[in-house]
């Protein structure tokens, strides 16, 4: 069992399946930036958010869609302890992230974040 401190971010906190993926947009509401898109659900009673990623083939070659899909990864996971719990995210990186920095992708997704008032700080 995890604890509460660690850094990891297993597969099981991620959303895999397409279901998963259609219900968070079908049922939840939606964020947008210039960089993503931040699309949320509220899940009672499911513990600690769970996160998918989405990067199309419209951002570029394979290598640049895994590259920024780790980015975002990494960004969840280095903040998953300041998230509230009890919600699932999906985020769709758009076009214009495949031509940014760690930072600045890093820096949209907090501005959305605290828009939507996941943060639990």
């Amino acid at each position: 069992m995890l604890g509460t401190s660690s850094l990891s971010f297993p597969k099981s906190r991620r959303l895999t399946r397409a279901a998963e993926f259609e219900h968070v947009k079908q049922h939840g509401y939606a964020e947008r930036g210039r960089l993503m898109t931040l699309s949320l659900l509220a899940m009672k009673n499911t513990g600690p958010c769970r996160a998918g990623f989405i990067t199309t083939r419209a951002i570029g070659s394979a290598t640049i869609r895994n590259r920024i899909r780790r980015w975002l990864r990494e960004i969840v996971r280095k903040h998953q302890h300041d998230l509230r719990e009890d919600f699932w995210m999906v985020i769709i990186a758009r076009r214009d992230a495949a031509n940014t920095s760690y930072r600045a992708l890093e820096d949209e997704w907090l501005r959305l974040a605290k828009r939507a008032s996941i943060l639990a700080l």
